[in-house]
C-alpha cells in the first residue's frame, strides 16, 4: 500500500492548472466531439426477477441537442448508475450530471428508497439491475438507447448510494469500476460486502464529517475491499453534503458538525478532478488520464490519500472479450490474437467511440489465427473498438490509438 497524507508540491491553482491544461491537450489531440448536449429522459423500468419490482429511473445523456426525449449522439457512451443519499432526490446532483454527461457518459440515476425507512438490500439490487438493464436496452431496436451503450460501466453513490454501491458491487463483476462519496454504513453492512467487491474503486471522503465519520465508515470499507486496484481519497477541511448540490435535509443531519474550511463549490472541484480522471481511464481507456489522476494525488494540498493497485497497466478491451491487442495503446500496427482457430475469418471493422468507422487494410495472417493490422498511421488518437466477425460468433477488442 502507498500511503501520503502530507505531500504538498504544488499550489490548488497550479494542481488545477494541470488538469486543466491535460484535458486540453487531450482535447486538440482526438479531434472529435467532447462537449455534448444533455438529452433527458424518464423511463419506468421493471425487475423479473424481483417480483416486476418497479425502477423508475431518470437519465441524462449524450444528445444531438438539449432537452426532453431528444435523440442521442452518435456512437457507444459508458453507463455511470448513481445511487441517492438518504431522503434526497437525483436533482442533488446536478452539478455532476452537468460535469459528466457532455464528456460522453450516460448518466442513470434510480429514485427508488426515497422514504424514511429505506431497503438498502433493495437499493443496492437496483444499483445492479439498472447495470444490465441499460446493455438490454443497448440490444433493443425499439429503445431509443439501441446501439448507444458501451460495455462498460460504473456504479457510484453518495452516502446511503455509496453505502448501497458495495452491496451493488460485492460479487459483481458486471460494472467495470466503482465510486463512492461519503458512503454509509448500510444494513447489510456495506463493510461487510466490501470484501467481495473486485472491480477497481474509488472510496472518497471527508474529514470534517460528522454524518458518516471516516473512521467508522470509509475507512473500514476501504481496508476491507477485495478490488486488486482501490484508491482512498479524503478531502481535507470537506463535509458530508457538499458532496451534493444544496439539501435542506442532507443540511439538517450536519448540525453541531465541526466548521468546513472550504466552500461546497471547492470540494466539488476536488471530487469532479478526481472522478472524471478516474471514469476516463477505467472506462474510457484513457491512458493519459491514469497519469494525471497519479500525478495528482501526490501534488494536490486538498487531499490526503491512500492506494494499493497490483498493476497500472492499460489493458482495455479484456473485459468484453477473449481477444488480445498487442501493443495497446497502438501506434502504427497492432496484433490481435485469441479468435478461435476453427473460426473462419469473414469480416474486420474498426470504429471509434463516436460510431465512425476506419477503413481496414486486408489483415495479414501471421500465426495460426493471428492478425496483424496495419494503416493506422493516420488516424486521430482516442478509444478505438475492432470487430471480428466469424462463421460461428461476433468479437469486439478495445484498444487506445496514440
Amino acid at each position: 500500500m502507498v500511503m501520503n497524507l502530507n505531500r504538498q508540491v504544488l499550489s490548488v491553482p497550479a494542481v488545477r492548472f494541470v488538469l486543466l491544461f491535460t484535458l486540453i491537450v487531450g482535447f486538440c489531440l482526438s479531434g472529435w466531439p467532447q462537449n455534448y448536449p444533455i438529452g433527458h429522459r424518464t423511463l419506468n423500468f421493471t425487475d423479473p426477477n424481483r417480483s416486476n419490482r418497479p425502477v423508475p429511473s431518470e437519465i441524462y445523456y449524450p444528445a444531438t441537442l438539449a432537452g426532453e426525449n431528444t435523440s442521442l449522439a452518435n456512437g457507444l457512451f459508458p453507463v455511470v448508475v448513481f445511487g441517492h443519499g438518504f431522503q434526497m432526490g437525483y436533482d442533488s446532483y446536478f452539478y455532476f450530471k452537468n460535469a459528466i454527461v457532455p464528456d460522453g457518459y450516460i448518466l442513470v440515476f434510480p429514485k427508488t428508497e426515497t422514504s424514511l425507512a429505506p431497503n438498502h438490500s433493495e437499493y443496492g439490487a437496483d444499483l445492479a439491475f439498472l447495470v444490465v438493464q441499460m446493455k438490454t436496452e443497448g440490444n433493443d431496436p425499439a429503445s431509443p438507447f439501441f446501439q448507444h451503450i458501451d460495455s462498460v460501466s460504473a456504479i457510484m453513490g453518495h452516502s446511503m448510494g455509496g453505502g448501497a454501491t458495495f452491496l451493488a458491487c460485492a460479487g459483481n463483476n458486471v460494472p467495470t469500476a466503482m465510486i463512492t462519496w461519503a458512503a454509509a454504513e448500510t444494513l447489510p453492512s456495506a463493510i461487510a460486502a466490501a470484501k467481495q467487491v473486485t472491480v477497481p474503486s474509488l472510496v472518497f471522503s471527508a474529514d470534517k464529517d460528522c454524518v458518516t465519520p471516516p473512521q467508522t465508515n470509509q475507512i473500514p470499507m476501504y481496508d476491507s475491499l477485495g478490488s486488486a486496484c482501490k484508491v482512498f481519497i479524503n478531502i481535507k477541511g470537506g463535509g458530508h453534503c457538499y458532496f451534493a448540490d444544496a439539501n435542506f435535509i442532507c443540511s439538517l443531519g450536519e448540525i453541531g458538525c465541526p466548521s468546513f474550511t472550504i466552500s461546497r463549490e471547492q470540494q466539488q472541484a476536488t471530487t469532479l478532478d478526481f472522478t472524471k480522471l478516474f471514469l476516463d481511464y477505467h472506462l474510457k481507456g484513457d491512458a493519459a488520464a491514469w497519469i494525471v489522476f497519479n500525478d495528482s494525488l501526490t501534488v494536490s494540498s486538498r487531499i490526503t490519500w491512500m492506494k494499493s493497485c497490483t498493476t497500472t497497466s492499460i489493458e482495455p478491451g479484456n473485459e468484453i472479450s477473449p481477444l488480445k491487442i498487442r501493443p495497446n495503446p497502438v501506434k502504427y500496427l497492432a496484433t490481435i490474437s485469441g479468435i478461435n482457430q476453427a473460426d473462419q475469418l469473414l469480416s474486420i471493422t474498426i470504429s471509434n467511440q463516436y460510431g465512425q468507422n476506419f477503413p481496414v487494410q486486408e489483415p495479414t495472417v501471421i500465426s495460426g489465427n493471428d492478425l496483424l493490422i496495419k494503416g493506422m498511421e493516420s488516424w486521430p488518437p482516442g478509444l478505438y473498438f475492432a470487430t471480428i466477425v466469424t462463421h460461428s460468433r461476433s468479437y469486439t477488442v478495445r484498444f487506445v490509438k496514440i
